[in-house]
């Protein structure tokens, strides 16, 4: 192998490690989304106790084999691309089977990190009118850490 060879290779392998490097951090859903309030599960158990409606927006399969007590199974079937500007038309979400009260509370979860249905949810809810809506980032993940009742 030629030096211009070997040099075009190391090139090519550079340049997939930092592609593979930057899909993995695209992978990670934001911190934070305007309009909605990230919460911590203490919070959203006490929301929950409260009266704010929990939507678990996971495949019904993940609902049924275990969910936070009392949630309601919305999921958020999603074909978009896993980012910020996600466009919702390739997706499906239920808007039906939240509160008819656009100024209840509703705190949407998922699994946390790389699940972004919940942050979608969210976005599509806010889109729709909801005015007071919470985002679980941390999802059933963190609520299940803090030993809060699952079912």
């Amino acid at each position: 192998m030629n030096i211009t060879s070997k040099f075009f290779r190391i090139a090519l392998i550079g340049a997939t490690l930092v592609g593979i490097s930057l899909t993995a951090r695209a992978a990670e859903t934001p911190v934070s989304l305007s309009g909605v309030t990230v919460v911590s599960a203490e919070r959203a158990k006490s929301l929950a106790d409260s009266g704010a409606t929990l939507v678990d927006t996971r495949a019904a399969n993940e609902y049924a084999e275990q969910h936070v007590k009392g949630a309601r199974s919305v999921p958020y079937r999603e074909k978009s691309v896993k980012a910020a500007d996600f466009d919702a038309a390739h997706d499906s979400f239920d808007l039906a089977k939240l509160p008819s009260d656009k100024a209840a509370p509703v705190v949407f979860y998922c699994n946390a990190g790389e699940c972004w249905k919940s942050y979608k949810a969210s976005v599509v809810a806010q889109r729709a009118g909801y005015k007071t809506i919470y985002w679980l980032r941390g999802g059933i993940p963190e609520w299940k850490s803090k030993g809060l009742p699952v079912e």
